[in-house]
């Protein structure tokens, strides 16, 4: 299989579909590609956009198979691998697990907007009352599942499935912009911040020269 994502500093979509890839045990080829850059674009060009991708990222190739969306991404590999490593076997967890997950993936667009992902940057921001909310809904997410389901772990729901995987990105924002939070979500974002997984993307990201401009300052 082979993996082509965004860089590692700004592309939360990006994220998600790796640490997917990784959850699924399965060897993959990495190919990170600069999403604002000329190789980019000319890549894009010649493969016609990455048919039927549009040229987004991440890009999950296997084979004669194209998978797009990190969420589709995620979903195809827990069909080759068994879907009790992604999701909770308990059927209450994983319906809150889901839900979770289809929240993130299709919702708090003024968090996404005012707080784009910058693993490398620190800067506190005054955020707006739609980002406020956000953060509020997220956090009432958190403990709620931590509540419920998390005795088994520091994750969301014990151990580490997929709604770990789509908050991923979230925990690098709320870091990024020195975002205040009680301490059983600050437990819970060291326990991702921590993760050998996320401290490989980390590591990779700051080892990048690649800097875009637009995600260098937040939205007012």
């Amino acid at each position: 299989m082979k993996l082509i994502i965004g860089n590692k500093t700004y592309s939360s979509w990006s994220l998600r579909g790796w640490l997917a890839a990784k959850q699924s045990g399965l060897h993959f080829e990495e190919l990170t590609v600069h999403i604002d850059g000329d190789d980019w674009q000319a890549m894009k060009r010649a493969q016609g956009e990455f048919q039927p991708s549009a040229g987004k990222v991440p890009v999950l190739w296997d084979g004669d198979v194209v998978v797009w969306d990190s969420l589709a991404i995620l979903e195809y590999l827990a069909d080759k691998v068994g879907r009790d490593r992604f999701w909770p076997k308990d059927d209450a967890a994983r319906a809150m697990a889901r839900s979770m997950v289809a929240e993130m993936h299709s919702s708090y667009l003024p968090l996404r907007r005012q707080c784009p992902m910058n693993i490398r940057r620190r800067i506190e921001i005054e955020l707006n009352d739609e980002t406020r909310a956000n953060i509020v809904r997220i956090l009432s997410l958190w403990a709620e599942a931590r509540a419920r389901f998390g005795k088994g772990g520091p994750f969301l729901f014990g151990t580490f499935c997929a709604a770990d995987i789509f908050y991923a990105p979230v925990v690098s924002r709320f870091i990024t912009y020195g975002i205040g939070v009680p301490g059983f979500a600050q437990a819970y974002m060291e326990a991702i911040w921590e993760h050998p997984w996320m401290q490989e993307w980390v590591n990779g990201a700051l080892a990048e020269e690649w800097h875009i401009a637009q995600y260098e300052v937040s939205a007012d």
